[in-house]
């Protein structure tokens, strides 16, 4: 075994991975050499020997119970430090301890052995460790394997980003000859392992239970795992554990997360409902009946208050009206018979107010004297003939004491001074009255019920003002029709007359105006739209009288053409003796060019069965000759009655003319 270090321990001045010196223990049979180096990097452990050779010369002898030990070290302190994490008092040559401030009670001499993580119970992960305080790991002893911690002055193994709800972790670098049962024994020590997925590559995949295990499977990151005491390569490997993205981990976490979200708005919903005000109970539609309940309502203290509420509500939602109104003004003095009420209870708490302040003056002073007792005791111990008789301890305590209540005497005694000045300001601003308390509240009542008879009296008068003011204007306006004997205001009635008759005349002038304005805009639209036919009728008999003029000028050129065939008939029938020659120089082809172009023409109209215009065509000409005329076009076709016939599509304004192809009908004709 190799010594490691562990958080809490004291660090060691020398590189236990890098220091290849021997420890040398001698007993009585012969000292014991074992040469251990650790594994760093790619080194295989060495095999451990056992010698009989004596120790070497410039060894140290170290004497502890009668057990010569030696140690051979560069630096003093480094046995001593060993010693320390170890539990046991480190001495020096002569006997002499190393560490004058080492406690005994902390290490091994007690029986109480040094925490370390592979204790039973404790689990591969030691406790949270400070960021500041350096951690050395140690070697993890498994059934079928074993794994040595990475060099401790290595850089920490980097990890990705943590994903969210993250369980699964990814475990590099395994030997070849690794088996799943052997990655179980290594990480089921970190928590229960759901599922293991293994590849061939030498690495898996690893699914714990809970979240808090992948910080344990991490702490293994950077270990060298060995299988058996094996040294070949398929037998070792560098772990390499590292967070995993897993979907099912994802899955999970987000409904955790959505199931929380779920109670936070259910606990902030019953906590809105807990804190809403309640709703104000329905206030009933009024009737009669209804106004009857709540006038012995608002007789009664109790239910005084939803009464008047019901009250408040009618009145504002306008239930007052001529028929109701007496209902009303007798709820409403009902209401006012309680001012009354309320003023005598005003009266009654202010006076029990009265009696408290009196009795907490009462008791605050009688608080004071026994303060002032108490500090007069501590006084009396203080001075010289007890004071000399008390320990040192007892008189601290004695004068703590009284500073104690000196301090709370002075708060309270202050506290009564600010009473008394408040009592001495409203004696100061209203003597009179505090001296007759009894007869202001006899005086209050009597100037309420005073005050309450006097709205009384008031709305009276205004009703009775009120009809008054009613009857004059009716006398008013009956004394106005009888009187018309006044000049003056038969003088003001006509000139107010005139200037009505003006004001009427002068609107009928306007109205009028008006009325001739509004008729002249309906002509001048009737103008328009009458307009707007006779233009419409202009075009209509315009294209008539054109497509007229086409149709006549369609039936003269097809009266000339059969005209026209008929002489070359007869011509043909009388020069048909005539030689060859003459028969070529009468047909309707006279050149090769126009040959040329009625085979053009047909291969184009055979293409189009339905027809073609004669500018359709001699765009389509214009292609292979910009010389081409389209009268030249249009008499060579109409030449050709077997070959080409012309024909009338469309009705009305989509009247067209379209030439067709027909010389497979011409040639049976001919």
């Amino acid at each position: 075994m190799f010594l490691v270090q562990y958080t809490g321990l004291n660090q060691l001045p020398f590189d236990p991975a890098n220091n290849n010196e021997p420890l040398q223990f001698g007993s009585a049979s012969g000292p014991l050499v074992t040469e251990g180096l650790l594994e760093n990097g790619g080194e295989s452990s060495k095999k451990r020997k056992r010698t009989n050779a004596p120790s070497a010369d410039n060894s140290r002898t170290l004497n502890v119970d009668s057990t010569a030990m030696t140690l051979p070290m560069s630096d003093p302190t480094a046995w001593a430090t060993a010693m320390n994490n170890l539990g046991m008092a480190p001495l020096g040559i002569a006997g002499q301890p190393i560490l004058p401030d080492f406690d005994p009670a902390l290490g091994m001499m007690t029986g109480i052995p040094p925490i370390t993580p592979m204790m039973p119970g404790l689990g591969i992960v030691p406790p949270p460790i400070p960021p500041d305080m350096p951690v050395v790991k140690e070697i993890i002893h498994c059934k079928s394997c074993t794994l040595f911690p990475p060099n401790p002055n290595l850089p920490p193994p980097a990890t990705r980003e943590r994903p969210p709800g993250c369980k699964t972790v990814f475990v590099g670098g395994l030997p070849e000859n690794g088996t799943e049962q052997i990655i179980v024994e290594v990480f089921e020590q970190c928590g229960e392992i759901i599922a293991i997925r293994k590849s061939k590559k030498n690495f898996c995949h690893i699914r714990f239970a809970e979240e808090y295990m992948v910080d344990k499977a991490l702490y293994l990151s950077g270990y060298r795992i060995r299988l058996g005491s094996s040294t070949d390569k398929k037998d070792t490997g560098r772990l390499h554990v590292d967070f995993a993205q897993a979907r099912d981990d994802l899955y999970e976490w987000e409904c955790k997360q959505r199931m929380l979200a779920r109670e936070e708005r259910h606990r902030r919903r019953m906590e809105e409902e807990r804190l809403r005000p309640p709703s104000p109970p329905p206030v009933v539609h009024y009737s009669d009946h209804e106004c009857s309940v709540v006038a012995e309502k608002l007789k009664d203290d109790s239910k005084f208050s939803e009464a008047v509420q019901t009250l408040l509500t009618w009145i504002e939602r306008g239930e007052v009206n001529r028929r109701s109104a007496n209902n009303f003004y007798s709820m409403i003095q009902s209401a006012n018979s309680h001012v009354r009420r309320l003023v005598n209870e005003k009266a009654t708490h202010e006076k029990d107010m009265e009696e408290a302040k009196e009795k907490f003056k009462q008791a605050l002073s009688g608080i004071l004297i026994q303060f002032e007792q108490i500090v007069a005791v501590y006084h009396s111990a203080s001075k010289q003939k007890a004071w000399d008789h008390f320990t040192k301890a007892q008189r601290k305590n004695i004068s703590v004491w009284c500073k104690q209540a000196e301090e709370i005497r002075n708060i309270h005694n202050d506290e009564l001074m600010g009473i008394r000045r408040e009592e001495e300001m409203e004696m100061s601003d209203d003597e009179i009255e505090e001296t007759t308390e009894t007869k202001e509240t006899e005086e209050s009542a009597l100037v309420s019920q005073a005050e309450a008879l006097k709205e009384e009296n008031d709305s009276l008068r205004w009703q009775l003002d009120a009809y008054r003011n009613e009857v004059e204007l009716l006398k008013q306006e009956q004394g106005k029709a009888l009187r018309e004997d006044d000049p003056n205001k038969e003088q003001q009635l006509k000139l107010l007359q005139q200037a009505l008759q003006g004001m009427q005349q002068h609107l009928l002038k306007v109205q009028e105006e008006y009325k001739r304005k509004e008729a002249e805009l309906e002509k001048i639209k009737d103008d328009k739209l009458q307009v707007e036919k006779m233009l419409e009728n202009l075009k209509e008999k315009i294209y008539r009288e054109m497509t007229a003029k086409e149709d006549r000028k369609r039936e003269l050129t097809d009266y000339q053409k059969n005209e026209n065939c008929a002489s070359r008939m007869c011509a043909s029938s009388q020069d048909s003796d005539y030689p060859l020659e003459k028969t070529l120089n009468s047909s309707p082809i006279k050149s090769e060019r126009e040959a040329l172009l009625v085979g053009i023409i047909s291969t184009f109209l055979h293409v189009h069965p339905f027809g073609a215009s004669i500018e359709y065509i001699c765009s389509y000409l214009h292609r292979l000759d910009n010389k081409i005329c389209t009268s030249d076009v249009e008499c060579l076709m109409s030449r050709l009655q077997h070959t080409f016939k012309q024909e009338m599509t469309g009705v009305g304004a989509s009247l067209e003319k379209r030439w067709k192809f027909c010389g497979f009908e011409g040639l049976k004709l001919t």
